[in-house]
Protein backbone atom coordinates (compact mmCIF):
# COMPACT_ATOMS: atom_id res chain seq x y z
CA UNK A 1 0.00 0.00 0.00
CA UNK A 2 1.36 3.42 -1.00
CA UNK A 3 1.90 6.06 1.66
CA UNK A 4 -0.38 9.16 1.55
CA UNK A 5 2.49 11.42 0.39
CA UNK A 6 3.37 9.13 -2.53
CA UNK A 7 -0.31 8.87 -3.44
CA UNK A 8 -0.58 12.67 -3.58
CA UNK A 9 2.52 12.94 -5.79
CA UNK A 10 1.20 10.22 -8.11
CA UNK A 11 -2.14 12.00 -8.55
CA UNK A 12 -0.52 15.35 -9.42
CA UNK A 13 0.02 16.39 -13.05
CA UNK A 14 3.54 15.73 -14.39
CA UNK A 15 4.69 19.37 -14.18
CA UNK A 16 3.44 19.72 -10.62
CA UNK A 17 5.07 16.44 -9.68
CA UNK A 18 8.41 17.62 -11.04
CA UNK A 19 8.01 20.97 -9.26
CA UNK A 20 7.15 19.22 -6.00
CA UNK A 21 10.15 16.91 -6.26
CA UNK A 22 12.47 19.83 -7.06
CA UNK A 23 11.21 21.71 -4.01
CA UNK A 24 11.70 18.62 -1.87
CA UNK A 25 15.26 18.14 -3.17
CA UNK A 26 16.04 21.82 -2.60
CA UNK A 27 14.66 21.67 0.94
CA UNK A 28 16.61 18.54 1.87
CA UNK A 29 19.78 19.92 0.25
CA UNK A 30 19.41 23.22 2.10
CA UNK A 31 19.03 21.44 5.43
CA UNK A 32 22.08 19.27 4.75
CA UNK A 33 24.23 22.21 3.63
CA UNK A 34 23.21 24.25 6.66
CA UNK A 35 23.75 21.44 9.18
CA UNK A 36 26.99 20.19 7.65
CA UNK A 37 28.59 23.47 6.64
CA UNK A 38 27.03 26.85 7.49
CA UNK A 39 26.14 26.03 11.09
CA UNK A 40 29.85 25.96 11.97
CA UNK A 41 30.28 29.53 10.75
CA UNK A 42 27.11 30.64 12.53
CA UNK A 43 28.21 29.24 15.91
CA UNK A 44 31.96 29.92 15.82
CA UNK A 45 31.38 33.46 14.50
CA UNK A 46 30.14 34.28 18.01
CA UNK A 47 33.57 33.51 19.50
CA UNK A 48 35.83 36.47 20.23
CA UNK A 49 39.41 36.78 21.38
CA UNK A 50 39.69 38.19 24.92
CA UNK A 51 40.60 41.86 25.05
CA UNK A 52 44.14 42.69 26.10
CA UNK A 53 44.07 45.49 28.64
CA UNK A 54 46.45 48.40 29.00
CA UNK A 55 49.94 47.83 30.32
CA UNK A 56 49.62 47.98 34.11
CA UNK A 57 52.85 50.03 34.41
CA UNK A 58 53.05 52.24 31.35
CA UNK A 59 49.38 52.68 30.53
CA UNK A 60 50.09 51.92 26.87
CA UNK A 61 47.91 49.72 24.73
CA UNK A 62 49.52 46.51 23.54
CA UNK A 63 49.87 46.50 19.75
CA UNK A 64 48.43 43.58 17.74
CA UNK A 65 51.96 42.57 16.80
CA UNK A 66 52.89 42.08 20.48
CA UNK A 67 49.80 40.06 21.42
CA UNK A 68 49.83 36.29 20.99
CA UNK A 69 46.56 34.58 20.02
CA UNK A 70 46.61 30.91 21.04
CA UNK A 71 43.90 28.29 20.65
CA UNK A 72 43.92 25.11 22.74
CA UNK A 73 42.28 21.78 21.88
CA UNK A 74 42.58 18.39 23.55
CA UNK A 75 41.62 14.74 23.17
CA UNK A 76 40.65 14.59 19.52
CA UNK A 77 40.80 10.75 19.69
CA UNK A 78 40.85 9.94 15.99
CA UNK A 79 39.34 6.47 15.83
CA UNK A 80 41.54 3.57 14.72
CA UNK A 81 41.06 0.35 12.79
CA UNK A 82 40.31 -1.79 15.86
CA UNK A 83 37.46 0.04 17.61
CA UNK A 84 36.43 2.55 14.97
CA UNK A 85 33.50 1.85 12.65
CA UNK A 86 33.87 3.43 9.22
CA UNK A 87 30.57 5.32 9.47
CA UNK A 88 31.44 6.68 12.92
CA UNK A 89 34.86 7.75 11.61
CA UNK A 90 33.28 9.49 8.63
CA UNK A 91 30.83 11.46 10.78
CA UNK A 92 33.26 12.50 13.53
CA UNK A 93 36.14 13.35 11.26
CA UNK A 94 33.95 15.48 9.01
CA UNK A 95 32.68 17.38 12.08
CA UNK A 96 36.20 17.83 13.43
CA UNK A 97 37.56 19.01 10.12
CA UNK A 98 34.74 21.48 9.49
CA UNK A 99 34.84 22.98 13.00
CA UNK A 100 38.65 23.25 13.01
CA UNK A 101 38.93 24.76 9.54
CA UNK A 102 36.08 27.18 10.27
CA UNK A 103 37.74 28.28 13.51
CA UNK A 104 41.05 28.87 11.72
CA UNK A 105 39.34 30.94 9.02
CA UNK A 106 37.27 33.07 11.41
CA UNK A 107 39.62 33.41 14.40
CA UNK A 108 43.03 33.31 12.67
CA UNK A 109 45.09 32.22 15.71
CA UNK A 110 48.85 32.64 15.75
CA UNK A 111 49.35 29.20 17.25
CA UNK A 112 47.19 26.14 17.97
CA UNK A 113 48.02 23.56 20.64
CA UNK A 114 46.52 20.06 20.75
CA UNK A 115 47.11 18.72 24.26
CA UNK A 116 47.42 14.98 23.76
CA UNK A 117 45.37 11.92 22.83
CA UNK A 118 45.41 12.92 19.20
CA UNK A 119 44.72 9.29 18.28
CA UNK A 120 42.47 6.82 20.05
CA UNK A 121 44.55 3.73 19.23
CA UNK A 122 48.05 5.12 18.78
CA UNK A 123 49.25 2.89 21.62
CA UNK A 124 48.19 -0.21 19.64
CA UNK A 125 48.85 0.95 16.07
CA UNK A 126 50.90 -1.13 13.68
CA UNK A 127 53.17 0.88 11.37
CA UNK A 128 50.52 0.71 8.63
CA UNK A 129 47.69 1.79 10.95
CA UNK A 130 49.85 4.59 12.36
CA UNK A 131 50.63 5.88 8.87
CA UNK A 132 46.90 5.88 8.04
CA UNK A 133 46.03 7.73 11.27
CA UNK A 134 48.70 10.35 10.60
CA UNK A 135 47.48 10.83 7.02
CA UNK A 136 43.91 11.42 8.21
CA UNK A 137 45.10 13.80 10.94
CA UNK A 138 47.12 15.88 8.49
CA UNK A 139 44.13 16.12 6.16
CA UNK A 140 41.73 17.22 8.91
CA UNK A 141 44.05 19.59 10.74
CA UNK A 142 45.83 21.27 7.85
CA UNK A 143 46.67 24.89 8.57
CA UNK A 144 47.94 27.99 6.73
CA UNK A 145 51.50 29.28 6.89
CA UNK A 146 50.32 32.12 9.15
CA UNK A 147 49.36 29.64 11.88
CA UNK A 148 51.57 27.24 13.82
CA UNK A 149 50.35 23.85 15.07
CA UNK A 150 51.96 22.23 18.13
CA UNK A 151 50.93 18.74 19.28
CA UNK A 152 51.55 17.33 22.77
CA UNK A 153 51.75 13.59 23.45
CA UNK A 154 49.04 11.75 25.42
CA UNK A 155 48.60 8.27 26.85
CA UNK A 156 46.45 7.10 23.91
CA UNK A 157 49.22 8.15 21.52
CA UNK A 158 52.02 6.12 23.14
CA UNK A 159 50.28 4.11 25.88
CA UNK A 160 50.20 4.44 29.64
CA UNK A 161 53.55 4.42 31.40
CA UNK A 162 54.04 0.64 31.37
CA UNK A 163 52.88 0.43 27.72
CA UNK A 164 55.14 3.30 26.63
CA UNK A 165 58.17 2.25 24.60
CA UNK A 166 61.06 4.12 23.01
CA UNK A 167 59.73 3.12 19.59
CA UNK A 168 56.27 4.62 20.21
CA UNK A 169 57.71 7.82 21.68
CA UNK A 170 60.19 8.33 18.83
CA UNK A 171 57.46 7.58 16.29
CA UNK A 172 55.32 10.36 17.75
CA UNK A 173 58.27 12.75 18.07
CA UNK A 174 59.25 12.22 14.42
CA UNK A 175 55.78 13.02 13.07
CA UNK A 176 54.95 15.97 15.34
CA UNK A 177 58.43 17.34 16.12
CA UNK A 178 57.64 16.94 19.82
CA UNK A 179 60.23 16.72 22.59
CA UNK A 180 59.43 16.65 26.29
CA UNK A 181 61.04 19.61 28.02
CA UNK A 182 61.05 21.63 24.81
CA UNK A 183 60.68 25.41 25.16
CA UNK A 184 58.67 27.35 22.60
CA UNK A 185 58.77 31.14 22.79
CA UNK A 186 56.33 33.20 20.76
CA UNK A 187 55.99 36.98 21.15
CA UNK A 188 57.68 36.88 24.54
CA UNK A 189 55.45 34.07 25.86
CA UNK A 190 57.22 30.90 27.01
CA UNK A 191 55.52 27.52 26.57
CA UNK A 192 57.04 24.34 28.02
CA UNK A 193 55.99 21.04 26.39
CA UNK A 194 55.86 18.08 28.78
CA UNK A 195 55.42 14.35 28.18
CA UNK A 196 53.34 13.76 31.30
CA UNK A 197 53.24 9.99 30.64
CA UNK A 198 56.99 9.97 31.40
CA UNK A 199 56.49 11.68 34.77
CA UNK A 200 56.09 8.36 36.60
CA UNK A 201 59.17 8.88 38.76
CA UNK A 202 60.27 5.23 38.70
CA UNK A 203 63.64 5.88 37.08
CA UNK A 204 62.86 4.37 33.69
CA UNK A 205 65.09 5.51 30.82
CA UNK A 206 62.44 7.70 29.19
CA UNK A 207 61.46 9.12 32.60
CA UNK A 208 65.03 10.03 33.54
CA UNK A 209 65.58 11.73 30.19
CA UNK A 210 62.35 13.75 30.45
CA UNK A 211 63.06 14.80 34.04
CA UNK A 212 66.66 15.80 33.22
CA UNK A 213 65.45 18.03 30.39
CA UNK A 214 62.95 19.72 32.72
CA UNK A 215 65.68 20.36 35.31
CA UNK A 216 67.97 21.89 32.67
CA UNK A 217 65.15 24.02 31.30
CA UNK A 218 64.16 25.15 34.79
CA UNK A 219 67.73 26.40 35.28
CA UNK A 220 67.55 28.43 32.06
CA UNK A 221 64.18 29.91 32.99
CA UNK A 222 65.33 30.83 36.49
CA UNK A 223 68.41 32.51 35.05
CA UNK A 224 66.23 34.57 32.71
CA UNK A 225 64.45 36.01 35.75
CA UNK A 226 67.67 37.18 37.44
CA UNK A 227 68.21 40.91 37.69
CA UNK A 228 70.63 42.06 34.96
CA UNK A 229 72.71 44.07 37.42
CA UNK A 230 73.12 41.13 39.80
CA UNK A 231 73.68 38.05 37.66
CA UNK A 232 74.57 34.81 39.41
CA UNK A 233 77.78 33.10 38.38
CA UNK A 234 75.98 29.85 37.56
CA UNK A 235 73.85 31.73 35.01
CA UNK A 236 76.73 33.34 33.14
CA UNK A 237 76.82 30.66 30.44
CA UNK A 238 73.11 29.85 30.37
CA UNK A 239 71.05 30.56 27.26
CA UNK A 240 68.32 32.84 28.55
CA UNK A 241 64.78 32.87 27.12
CA UNK A 242 62.49 35.92 27.52
CA UNK A 243 61.91 36.79 31.17
CA UNK A 244 58.34 35.63 31.68
CA UNK A 245 56.84 32.82 33.71
CA UNK A 246 56.25 29.86 31.39
CA UNK A 247 52.98 28.12 30.61
CA UNK A 248 53.20 24.33 30.98
CA UNK A 249 51.41 22.27 28.35
CA UNK A 250 50.81 18.58 29.02
CA UNK A 251 48.14 15.91 28.79
CA UNK A 252 47.71 14.73 32.39
CA UNK A 253 46.49 17.23 35.01
CA UNK A 254 48.56 18.04 38.08
CA UNK A 255 47.74 16.33 41.34
CA UNK A 256 44.61 17.15 43.27
CA UNK A 257 42.50 14.96 45.53
CA UNK A 258 39.21 15.42 43.69
CA UNK A 259 37.02 17.99 41.98
CA UNK A 260 35.49 19.03 45.32
CA UNK A 261 37.05 22.51 45.16
CA UNK A 262 36.05 23.12 41.55
CA UNK A 263 33.05 25.14 40.50
CA UNK A 264 31.57 26.75 37.41
CA UNK A 265 29.23 25.76 34.63
CA UNK A 266 31.60 23.13 33.26
CA UNK A 267 32.57 21.59 36.60
CA UNK A 268 31.83 17.94 37.38
CA UNK A 269 28.28 17.13 38.56
CA UNK A 270 27.76 17.03 42.35
CA UNK A 271 27.68 13.23 42.48
CA UNK A 272 31.18 13.04 40.92
CA UNK A 273 32.92 15.95 42.63
CA UNK A 274 34.03 14.03 45.73
CA UNK A 275 35.26 10.90 43.96
CA UNK A 276 39.00 10.65 44.79
CA UNK A 277 41.42 10.79 41.89
CA UNK A 278 43.93 7.99 41.46
CA UNK A 279 47.53 9.19 41.33
CA UNK A 280 49.48 8.25 38.19
CA UNK A 281 46.21 7.48 36.39
CA UNK A 282 43.65 10.27 36.76
CA UNK A 283 46.26 12.85 37.77
CA UNK A 284 50.03 13.08 38.12
CA UNK A 285 51.48 11.99 41.44
CA UNK A 286 52.19 14.62 44.09
CA UNK A 287 55.93 14.16 43.56
CA UNK A 288 55.69 14.54 39.78
CA UNK A 289 53.43 17.57 40.15
CA UNK A 290 56.00 19.26 42.38
CA UNK A 291 58.70 18.69 39.76
CA UNK A 292 56.53 19.95 36.93
CA UNK A 293 55.04 23.06 38.49
CA UNK A 294 58.44 24.19 39.75
CA UNK A 295 59.11 25.08 36.12
CA UNK A 296 56.17 27.41 35.51
CA UNK A 297 53.22 29.37 36.81
CA UNK A 298 50.33 28.02 34.72
CA UNK A 299 49.49 24.54 33.50
CA UNK A 300 47.00 23.81 30.73
CA UNK A 301 46.10 20.21 29.99
CA UNK A 302 43.43 17.79 28.82
CA UNK A 303 42.50 14.25 29.96
CA UNK A 304 39.83 14.92 32.61
CA UNK A 305 36.27 15.26 31.36
CA UNK A 306 35.41 18.47 33.24
CA UNK A 307 36.99 21.88 32.78
CA UNK A 308 38.10 23.54 36.01
CA UNK A 309 40.47 26.28 37.09
CA UNK A 310 42.11 26.83 40.45
CA UNK A 311 45.25 28.18 42.09
CA UNK A 312 47.78 25.55 43.17
CA UNK A 313 49.52 27.02 46.20
CA UNK A 314 50.74 30.57 45.62
CA UNK A 315 52.34 30.15 42.24
CA UNK A 316 50.21 28.14 39.89
CA UNK A 317 46.82 28.42 38.27
CA UNK A 318 45.74 25.32 36.44
CA UNK A 319 43.08 24.80 33.85
CA UNK A 320 41.93 21.46 32.59
CA UNK A 321 39.12 20.59 30.33
CA UNK A 322 38.12 18.30 27.55
CA UNK A 323 39.14 20.82 24.93
CA UNK A 324 37.80 19.21 21.80
CA UNK A 325 36.71 15.72 22.72
CA UNK A 326 34.73 14.66 19.68
CA UNK A 327 34.83 11.01 20.66
CA UNK A 328 33.19 11.47 24.04
CA UNK A 329 31.35 14.79 24.34
CA UNK A 330 28.31 16.23 22.59
CA UNK A 331 29.56 19.80 22.98
CA UNK A 332 33.33 20.11 22.45
CA UNK A 333 35.00 23.38 23.37
CA UNK A 334 38.09 25.38 22.60
CA UNK A 335 40.05 27.69 24.83
CA UNK A 336 41.00 31.02 23.27
CA UNK A 337 43.84 32.84 24.95
CA UNK A 338 45.46 36.19 24.34
CA UNK A 339 48.47 37.29 26.33
CA UNK A 340 51.08 40.01 26.30
CA UNK A 341 54.24 39.93 28.43
CA UNK A 342 57.06 42.32 29.24
CA UNK A 343 60.66 41.63 30.20
CA UNK A 344 61.57 42.12 33.84
CA UNK A 345 64.44 44.54 33.09
CA UNK A 346 65.76 44.17 36.61
CA UNK A 347 62.50 45.43 38.14
CA UNK A 348 60.39 43.49 40.62
CA UNK A 349 57.08 42.36 39.15
CA UNK A 350 54.90 41.95 42.22
CA UNK A 351 51.67 43.35 40.82
CA UNK A 352 48.64 41.04 40.96
CA UNK A 353 47.59 39.33 37.76
CA UNK A 354 44.17 39.83 36.25
CA UNK A 355 41.98 36.77 36.73
CA UNK A 356 39.96 36.07 33.61
CA UNK A 357 36.96 33.90 32.87
CA UNK A 358 38.84 30.63 32.78
CA UNK A 359 42.29 30.96 34.31
CA UNK A 360 44.73 33.17 36.14
CA UNK A 361 48.40 33.81 35.63
CA UNK A 362 49.97 34.67 38.95
CA UNK A 363 53.33 36.28 38.09
CA UNK A 364 54.78 38.51 35.39
CA UNK A 365 51.62 39.09 33.42
CA UNK A 366 51.08 42.44 31.81
CA UNK A 367 47.66 41.43 30.60
CA UNK A 368 46.05 38.19 29.64
CA UNK A 369 42.73 36.58 29.02
CA UNK A 370 41.04 33.35 28.05
CA UNK A 371 37.58 32.47 26.85
CA UNK A 372 35.76 29.24 26.17
CA UNK A 373 34.54 28.78 22.62
CA UNK A 374 32.03 26.05 21.75
CA UNK A 375 31.29 24.35 18.45
CA UNK A 376 27.85 23.10 17.33
CA UNK A 377 26.22 20.32 19.33
CA UNK A 378 26.97 17.09 17.52
CA UNK A 379 23.49 15.76 18.20
CA UNK A 380 22.12 18.59 16.04
CA UNK A 381 24.40 18.37 13.00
Amino acid sequence: MLSPSLTIVKNLPLKKRICFLLKLVCFVSSVLIFCEFFIYYLVIFQCRWPDVKRDAHTGNEETPASVLKAMFLADTHLLGEIKGHWLDKLRREWQMERSFQTALWLLQPDIVFILGDVFDEGKWDSPQAWADDVRRFQKMFKYPVTTELVVIVGNHDIGFHYEMTTYKVHRFEKVFNFTSGKLITRKGTNFVLVNSVAMEGDGCTLCRTAEAKLVALSHRLNCSLQEPNHPQKRCSDAEKPPASQPILLQHYPLYRKSDAECSGEDAAPPEEKNIPFKEKYDVLSQEASQKVFSVGSLSIDGWVGWRVAWVHGDLLAQTLWKGQTFAEMNCPQRLLLTAAYERLLGRAMDHPARVSVVWALILHVVSAGALKCVVPLFSLV
